[in-house]
This record gives C-alpha cells, structure tokens and sequence, in this order.
C-alpha cells in the first residue's frame, strides 16, 4: 500500500503544470451542450478523453516554447503567473460543471425526456478522470518507448536524425497497431456478432404461408437466405384489412420483396433475384413501386414503409436489399462506399426492365432510404441513366454527414434558409423538412419529379463533420434548430469531439429527434412527394394520429 501511494505521489508531481491548466479548459468546454443528451457514462467518457488531449496540448506547447528557447518566467512572477492560471482554471472548472445540469436540461426538455439525475455530476467526474488517467499512462509509455527507440538509434545516427527516426517509427508501429491489429480485431468480432444476430429470429416471426410474400415455399428467394430485419420486413406492416377499414373502401395486399445477404453471392446476383421476384408477384403492375435501401444492418423504418401503404391503398410494391450487417456509424467508417454499389445495383436492375413497359401502364418508381440507406439511395440513381425516361421521385431521411447529394443541396441552399432547413432553387424538384413540415409552399410548385429530405436539427449523423474540429459549422450560425439547445457554442477541437460522441448515441433518444425519424414527418414527406389519390389534410391528420398512439 505504502508503495502504491508513493508512485501515485510521484505521479501526481510528475504532471504538468500547463497541461493540467490546458485540461481544465477542454474538461469545461466538454460538458457544455451538444445536438443529443449524454448519459452520465458516455460524457465521463468524452470529459476524460478532452482532459488527455487538452493535458496533450497544454504538455506540447510548454515543450515548444523551451525548445524554441524563448524566454521563461522565474521567480515571483512565475509563481505570480501560476496562481492567476490556477485560479482563473479552477473557476473556469467550477462554472461549467455548475452550468452542465442546465445545459443537459435544456436539451432534455427540448426533446421531452426527464431531467438529469441529481448524482449524474459525481458519476460523470469520477469515469472522467479515471479514464483520462488511463489515457495519459498509455502516453506515457508510449514516450517511454519511443525513449528507448531515441537512445537505440543515438548510437549509430545523428541526435536530430535519431529523434526524428524515433518518432518516425513509433509512429508507424502504432498505427500498424490500431489498423492492422485492432481495429482489424474489432471489426472481425463486430462482423462476426452482427452476422449472429442477423441470423436470429424475433419472436412470433415465422414463415409466411402465401404464396404472394418473399420467403415462402413459392418464393424464389429462400427464407433462410433473408436476415432478422428482413424476415421482419416481409411479414409486417398492414394487411390489406386493416388498410380497407382506415381508407372506408377495398385495398390490395402491399406487396414486399427483400434479398439478404446470404441469399446470392454478389451484390449482382441478388438483384437479379429481386428483380425476378418482383415479376413473380406482379409487382410490376401495382400503382407504386419503391426501390428501398436499408440502412447497414438490412433494417428498413417501418415508420416510413407502412405508411406508404396506407396512403395508396396497399396498391404498392417495396423491394430492398442487404449488403451489410453491421450498423451505419460503422459502415461509415470502414466501407460507406458498400451502401452506394448495392443500391446503385438494384436500381439499375429494375429500372432497365421497368423502362422496357408502357408508360401508360407501368408503377409510377420512386426511391427511399434512411441513414446509410439514404447515402446509397441518392447515388443511385445516376442523372444520365434517367434523362431521358425519369423517375417520379425520392424521399430520403437522415442522410449521413457523407452524402453527396444532401450536401451539394446545403452548400447551394438560398441565402435567406439556414444550413439545418435549407430552401433549394425553386422548390420544384427538391425540398426539405424536419419536425414542422416545411412542404407546403405556395409560392413554389412542385415539378415531375419530386424529392424530399427528412432531417432534424439534432441529428449528429448529419451535422458531423471533421471540420468541426476546427471551423464553426454554418448550421450554428444565426437562428437554431427547433431541437437544438439555445446554449450550445462552438469550441475548436472539443465541438468535434462531442458531436463524434453523439453518433453511436444517435437513436437513443425520443422518437422525433435525433435520428429516430418519426411517422408524422413520414406522412408528409410521402404525401408530399406521392400525391396520393383523394387525400386529404383530414387524412393526414387521421393517420398520424394512428401511428402516434401505435407507438
């Protein structure tokens, strides 16, 4: 024990000064306010990982300033100065972990959710800095071999050259590390876990008995080949009773098609699969048809496809299909290019056979997709393929910080419309919305083509981006989103930081923020961009109440 307090002692007094004044600051910066709230684990987490690179920074720059040989303080007026940044640091520390229950209520409140708990403070304090102690140990072992590599090459090397080699290699065998060993590592086990569970069943799914659904014995795509969000998909939504009843007049049965991933071998064979599917059950001949990307682990929002099928009276066809099981957030890290080729491959797929058919007589064809689903559904529909024979439309939600399209719109938006709602050109072929609709405009007109994307002010998966890290986001500038905390500011390096903590934790929160997409918007978006047959704001109206209480 006596052993154990005297490293923790030296420890303690090994620490810099400036780095220490350097991780006061990024710890209060750390707890002011981001899009989402954090649970108590999650910003002791994020607090301990801006305490290390502050304490980094603040290590860095003393280091620079003597290597530089620029002049030092000394005596009083170093002890003076120190004092001042110990103070002026300490009350800096005090004032934003006083103000952080406000500001994590302010955002709770925006997004109907209880206030923090009273014990969150002490919780979120001690993971901090247990965890930013961890991080600084690993640093300095890291240091400490790269001392070792310094000393190595000293013997046979110049001192300048010595110390950049040194750095040089400690440098590549980390990054060999993390990429090629653990990440790799991580992402197998990812891979390998969502592949199981991609395998399993929810409770209550079983086999479908008609002939009509994708998966049953006339199905030319096997039930065994379909993943867990698929089987899901396929024998969900509503029947064709319960949309008569709501409609008060006869509706078809919606019809759906879904490959998984272990139905064929490439992203080509699974289209050709769906395409033949399509045909088998007459898709081809409904009023609708929905090519659908799922966002990475095969999962389609049944907020958005059950809707549809209500508002044309189950005269629709939805066909999707599988290229990942792992979640979104991860796709975009490894591979987002995946989601692209398998849309971009389905669609080509049933577009080439569905321009072949009668104009007169053919499913009006639109595009759908959340999330990751969204990037790839935006790509893939190529403007040169479709000229000369256009699809009647799109409607996108959620699209991920990368996607092109969403972006290019945002970056050409009209002057007078903020970049978390922007306005596009006209209005005539694309729009935006997000909890208020924002559609109905009746200055504008909508053309042939109509494409519309859903987002939220407070969705990180959208409003990410590295720049964060140094530039402020235009989406900050002037008035805010309505579910965006008034208090929340830009801080170089920690705003960044904070909101790439609040992508795994996208979907944690209500229903109607974030990037959990809610029914009403659904409603509106496909209204708008489908113009259903005798639909009315009564209808609308009655329909989002019917979802709402579903819930």
């Amino acid at each position: 024990m006596k052993i154990l307090v005297q490293r923790m002692t030296r420890f303690r007094r090994s620490l810099s000064f400036a780095g220490l004044v350097t991780a006061a600051m990024f710890f209060a910066m750390s707890v002011a306010p981001s899009l989402l709230p954090r649970p108590y684990v999650a910003q002791g987490l994020l607090s301990g990982t801006a305490i290390a690179i502050g304490y980094g920074l603040g290590n860095l720059a003393h280091w620079l300033w003597f290597w530089l040989e620029l002049p030092a303080l000394a005596g009083r007026a170093r002890i003076l100065v120190m004092r001042i940044l110990t103070l002026c640091s300490g009350l800096l520390f005090c004032y934003f972990a006083w103000r952080m229950t406000a500001w994590q209520n302010s955002i709770r409140e925006l997004m109907e959710m209880p206030p923090m708990e009273t014990t969150y403070l002490f919780r979120m304090v001690l993971i901090a800095i247990l965890y930013a102690t961890v991080l600084l140990v690993l640093a300095r072992l890291i240091r400490r071999l790269n001392g070792f590599v310094y000393r190595k090459l000293t013997s046979v090397l110049p001192t300048k050259v010595a110390f950049a080699g040194s750095i040089a290699l400690v440098g590549l065998l980390l990054l060999l590390l993390v990429n090629d060993v653990l990440a790799k590592s991580l992402l197998i086990a990812a891979d390998a876990a969502f592949s199981h569970v991609d395998r399993l069943v929810d409770e209550g799914i079983t086999r479908p008995s008609d002939s009509s659904v994708t998966g049953s014995n006339e199905s030319l795509v096997a039930w065994d080949g379909i993943g867990r969000h698929g089987k899901t998909f396929l024998v969900g939504g509503p029947t064709r009773e319960e949309i008569s009843v709501f409609r008060s007049r006869q509706a078809k049965s919606p019809l759906r098609v879904y490959v998984g991933l272990r139905a064929a071998e490439s992203h080509k064979q699974r289209a050709d699969l769906a395409l033949k599917e399509l045909k088998r059950i007459g898709a081809f001949q409904r009023k609708l048809l929905v090519v659908a990307t799922p966002t990475g682990t095969g999962w389609l929002d049944p907020n958005a496809v059950d809707t549809l099928e209500y508002l044309h009276d189950g005269d629709t066809a939805i066909v999707s299909m599988q290229y990942s099981y792992l979640p979104s957030w991860i796709n975009l890290l490894i591979d987002p290019d995946r989601a692209k080729v398998a849309a971009r491959t389905l669609f080509e797929k049933v577009y080439a056979h569905w321009k072949t058919l009668p104009k007169h007589s053919r499913p009006q064809l639109y595009l759908h997709g959340l999330s990751l689903g969204s990037y790839g559904s935006e790509a893939s529909a190529n403007l040169l393929t479709i000229i000369e024979d256009p699809i009647q439309g799109a409607l996108w939600s959620g699209p991920p910080f990368p996607s092109t399209g969403a972006a290019a719109a945002t970056d050409a938006r009209n002057l007078d419309s903020p970049a978390w709602l922007p306005t596009f050109g006209d209005g005539s072929i694309l729009r935006f919305t997000n909890q208020h609709n924002a559609l109905d405009q009746p200055n504008r007109r909508w053309g042939p083509i109509r494409c519309v994307y859903i987002q939220y002010a407070s969705d990180p998966m959208i409003f990410f981006s590295p720049s964060l890290f140094w530039k402020q986001p235009e989406w900050l500038e002037g008035e805010r989103g309505p579910d965006v905390s008034p208090y929340l500011d830009w801080y170089p390096i920690v705003t960044g930081l904070q909101i790439a903590f609040d992508l795994p934790m996208a979907t944690s929160v209500p229903i109607g923020y974030g990037h959990n997409y809610a029914p009403a918007n659904y409603i509106e978006g496909w209204v708008a961009v489908t113009q259903p047959d005798n639909w009315t704001d009564d209808n609308t109206k009655r329909l989002q109440e019917k979802f709402a209480k579903s819930r």
